[in-house]
């Protein structure tokens, strides 16, 4: 059996290539941070799981042994200035194990490389990486794509926010850009396929759809398909990548550390200028999937509630291990906690479904102004804010983006662990636990935890610890009484 080892297994295009490699009959490796993260996928338990850190060479080398095919998907978007450089060095680290180890092929999905034209930091950073793999003496086939449509992809969110929230919009000259957009099915379909090709294949590969479109073009057709009027564009040249960025992180979920790579992109022309991967991974006989048909399809999964994977499922690679607390005593310092108990006249399994139901469209059951204004506040200095929202309406995962929080730990039954990623001055917790059953009640158990980093973590705590009563404290009777609710309707 050919063994696939696959990076970036809990991100946006990993976590579907995975499953597409085990239905094709392959084997699969996954290196991961969290071991806990992978298991939680539906995949998880038929995958070898590494845990490790992509920047350890120790690491890599142990998941590399007795590897077929390497599927390289890792990237440092947003994880600071300096993720070019990031990107580069473990992708030399990644090169210079997969030839020792032996491994047969690397597969690597990245950005298109216009001739002629000055790329964006982004677009360079990928060809950078792909040279760097073409150059490591392993065949490897670097695929090299425009914006990818699909449900839950950054490029596609951003496109969507952009199209449904402004009927009338500012626009700069970038969405004169022509693009060649690409549907995610056929981006898994091209993945796989290069699994098989010759051992004398070693070369970068232009991947796209059949529809070559403006940005403008395409928010246009997405309005059509959505069912939206037409959008009315206003067109200036004072809006540099810088100010799009933030405007783009103010309007759509993707924050500003995301977004401008993205927007700066968007300024290259991004056409295949050829087809020859069409000779080793044939179109299947419906053709490729045309911009519409991908828009309806990525629409469909959000209205349905399907979305496996998600652009904020992942964490940029080469980022540093965040601490966890633990009691009695924790290594990391400085802890301060706020705990809050409450007996619940429901089941814990009524009481759970809330708990776990929490955040995105059913909002957090308290406050909603100050959440909203918090959330406002960390937008505008570059956070995630609340508007990422949750994979799932009904079920979390480890790994989940969960509006400015991210699910750390859960044992889908009774206790949760959000930590968030939202912009303060230290590390913050919540952990959320539905207790034992007694008389007839449920408990409930809160706890916000934080370490502060600094003076200004410390001045932080104190200056938002006098709300907590009114935030926290809500958020406890208002599940409480969902709770109840839910453990009445079910008595019926």
């Amino acid at each position: 059996m050919t063994l696939c080892l696959v990076t970036g297994a809990t991100g946006y295009v990993g976590g579907r290539l995975v499953p597409q490699l085990l239905d094709a009959g392959y084997d699969v490796r996954v290196l991961v941070r969290d071991e806990n993260k992978a298991r939680a996928h539906e995949w998880g338990a038929k995958v070898d799981v590494v845990q490790g850190d992509a920047t350890s060479p120790d690491d890599v080398r142990r998941a590399m042994e007795g590897v077929d095919v390497l599927y390289y998907l890792l990237h440092s978007i947003g994880s600071g200035d300096d993720f070019a450089e990031t990107e580069r060095r473990m992708a030399k680290g990644f090169a210079d194990t997969a030839a020792a180890a032996g491994v047969g092929r690397i597969v690597y999905l990245g950005g298109m490389d216009p001739e002629g034209e000055e790329l964006s930091e982004h677009l360079a950073s990928r060809r950078q990486v792909g040279q760097v793999l073409l150059d490591s003496g392993v065949p490897t086939a670097v695929l090299q794509a425009a914006v990818i449509i699909g449900s839950g992809s950054a490029s596609f969110e951003m496109l969507r926010y952009l199209t449904e929230r402004l009927p009338v919009m500012v626009t700069p000259r970038w969405v004169d850009t022509r693009i060649q957009p690409i549907a995610i099915r056929d981006v898994l379909r091209y993945l796989v396929g290069c699994a098989e090709l010759p051992p004398d294949v070693n070369r970068a590969f232009d991947i796209g759809g059949p529809d070559v479109l403006t940005y403008l073009e395409m928010m246009q057709r997405h309005a059509v398909v959505a069912g939206l009027k037409r959008r009315r564009v206003v067109r200036v040249s004072v809006l540099t990548p810088g100010l799009s960025s933030h405007w783009v992180g103010l309007i759509t979920p993707v924050p500003a550390s995301i977004a401008r790579p993205l927007v700066e992109s968007l300024k290259n022309t991004v056409v295949c200028s050829e087809d020859d991967i069409r000779q080793y991974v044939p179109d299947p006989p419906e053709g490729l999937i045309g911009f519409d048909r991908a828009v309806e399809l990525a629409l469909a999964r959000i209205r349905d509630l399907e979305v496996p994977t998600r652009w904020s499922s992942s964490t940029p690679a080469g980022a540093p291990a965040e601490p966890l607390p633990s009691d009695p005593d924790w290594a990391g310092g400085s802890l301060y906690t706020d705990e809050r108990t409450r007996e619940v006249n429901a089941s814990p399994e009524a009481l759970w479904a809330i708990v776990e139901g929490i955040g995105g469209r059913n909002g957090w059951y308290s406050w909603a102004l100050a959440w909203w204004v918090r959330g406002v506040l960390d937008r505008v200095v570059g956070g995630p804010g609340l508007r990422r929202g949750r994979r799932d309406q009904r079920d979390l995962i480890v790994g989940d983006a969960l509006d400015w929080w991210r699910v750390e730990e859960t044992d889908d039954a009774s206790f949760l662990r959000l930590r968030a990623e939202m912009r303060v001055p230290g590390l913050a917790w919540l952990e959320l636990q539905v207790g034992s059953t007694e008389g007839g009640t449920t408990t409930f158990h809160h706890r916000a935890l934080f370490h502060p980093r600094g003076l200004l973590g410390h001045i932080y705590w104190w200056s938002v610890y006098p709300f907590h009563g009114i935030v926290f404290g809500s958020m406890q009777r208002n599940i409480a009484r969902e709770a109840e609710r839910l453990e009445l309707y079910l008595r019926r």
